[in-house]
């Protein structure tokens, strides 16, 4: 197909789409009965500055969530030997995975891919071929686009940042090596069939031109015609055809990078000295000033997954902002009252917890639910992060289990139940009922929790079971590990011939 397609938050149809062709026959006899005859539809992109100048802003944002946010947040919590090793490993990720985006990922992420469409996208636009200034991708609104290199650039930063997130669970004690070549398979075999199989659809424009052209071929007795365009309309990633809500990235990057950190603390190991020795965070200033710009830039990574500068954005926006309040409260509290202090690192853990569980809530729910869902999210992984983990001895070093996948689990369950309009939630959109308008479906609790339940479960195994087996290529063929000796000593000058601090 021709026709560019996108990234989408907004899998509205796979409910219309698991019906077809019995409900496009269904119409098909309505629209016969008109006076009127079915007309082509027709459709003519535009691209609005105003989305364009908001999303060049919103991925400037997402690149600083990784350099230096991330950076500074992981790098303030291990300990002094290890802080340029860390600052070293998320750098190297960015500037890696960034060429490898450019190189082949955004065709795998966003591509038709024949015959494997459902799972992961083709090589056509390896190298970027064919991407130019005249390009355009669909955003969620009829007749509006944007530059293709505006959508590349901003995907780039959501591919950078997901396994600089993982690095933080098995923190101390990686070779650097070995974790270059696991990012460049991970990325490859994990990350962007996620993205592919989460994100692609056809766009809302592509979708009504094929519903008319289902409807006039069932009108016309034209069965090739209508399973023609009836494959077309199917014709997208697996996740979405099942209905999964994912605004901004809670399955794709939030549970990704979690599930992936898990099996990664598993296959390495405990750290040399751990449940001796004092593991405890070097610089908490500095995780400080690197929680806040993660905050910050969170707008641009959930608001600018709209695609346009409308009010949907600013409801992500503002869902943003409570949902990372919400959860900070709720943490600091729980801790407080558990543990009998309220911490700046448990406070700067729950607004990162709330941050991811409204990822892929973002534009669906209201504030209220946005709220919600920070308070159940900041209590559930505080109590993992300080109970569960240390009763499974998981050395999961800087909790990116225990914040992001547990976040991310929790943040995507309750994307099906806080889309509900009853509840304050935006509604699942609607693209086939009347093509080339965009309407809200009727809600069914049942359909929509058990999508979201479906797409957790897939990406758990899926993501488990390809880390596993990736972890465990690199490590036969090159060792995950550094020598005990270079881990008593610490990375930074063992592994970079450099110390953070000198004095």
């Amino acid at each position: 197909m021709t026709h560019a397609w996108t990234k989408t938050g907004l899998p509205a149809v796979a409910a219309a789409l698991a019906a077809l062709p019995a409900a496009a026959q269904e119409v098909a006899d309505t629209a016969t009965a008109a006076t009127a005859p079915l007309a082509p539809y027709t459709y003519e992109p535009a691209v609005n500055q105003g989305d364009v100048a908001w999303m060049t802003t919103a991925t400037v944002l997402v690149l600083l969530m990784t350099v230096p946010g991330l950076a500074l947040f992981y790098g303030g919590l291990v300990r002094t030997k290890n802080m340029l090793s860390m600052l070293t490993q998320v750098f190297a990720i960015c500037a890696v995975v960034a060429i490898i985006w450019v190189t082949y990922g955004y065709s795998l992420a966003f591509t038709d891919g024949g015959a494997w469409n459902s799972v992961v996208g083709g090589l056509d636009k390896m190298f970027l071929a064919g991407v130019d200034t005249t390009t355009v991708v669909a955003t969620f609104t009829n007749g509006v686009y944007l530059p293709e290199y505006t959508f590349v650039a901003f995907q780039m930063t959501f591919a950078m940042i997901t396994p600089a997130l993982i690095v933080g669970a098995f923190a101390e004690r990686f070779r650097f090596s070995s974790l270059l070549v696991f990012v460049i398979l991970w990325v490859t075999f994990i990350y962007f069939p996620m993205a592919h199989m989460v994100w692609w659809w056809g766009g809302p424009d592509f979708l009504a031109e094929q519903q008319t052209a289902l409807l006039i071929a069932e009108a016309a007795g034209d069965v090739a015609g209508a399973e023609a365009a009836a494959a077309n309309l199917a014709a997208n990633g697996l996740l979405w055809n099942w209905g999964a809500l994912d605004f901004a990235g809670g399955t794709v990057v939030h549970i990704n990078a979690g599930v992936a950190g898990l099996v990664g603390c598993l296959v390495l190991g405990r750290r040399v000295g751990y449940g001796r020795e004092n593991f405890a965070p070097h610089s908490l200033t500095m995780t400080m000033i690197g929680a806040a710009l993660l905050w910050v830039g969170w707008m641009g990574f959930n608001a600018g997954s709209n695609l346009e500068a409308n009010a949907i954005a600013s409801l992500a926006i503002v869902n943003t902002f409570v949902a990372a309040a919400s959860a900070g409260v709720a943490w600091m509290f729980a801790e407080w009252m558990l543990k009998g202090h309220p911490s700046l690192l448990g406070l700067l853990s729950g607004v990162v917890t709330g941050l991811v569980a409204v990822t892929p809530a973002a534009g669906f729910a209201g504030p209220m639910g946005a709220i919600a869902l920070g308070l159940v999210a900041g209590v559930a992984c505080f109590l993992f992060v300080a109970y569960a983990k240390n009763a499974f001895r998981l050395d999961d070093s800087l909790d990116v289990f225990g914040i992001h996948g547990v976040g991310g689990v929790i943040g995507a369950l309750g994307t099906g139940i806080l889309v509900n309009p009853a509840l304050g939630g935006a509604g699942i959109p609607d693209y086939l009922t009347e093509p080339g308008s965009l309407l809200v479906a009727d809600y069914s609790f049942a359909t929509a929790f058990m999508a979201q339940v479906w797409a957790v479960g897939f990406t758990i195994v899926f993501v488990g079971i390809g880390s596993f087996i990736l972890f465990k290529a690199v490590d036969l063929v090159m060792g995950l590990r550094v020598p005990e000796e270079t881990e008593r000593e610490g990375l930074d000058v063992a592994e970079h011939g450099e110390r953070a601090y000198n004095m």
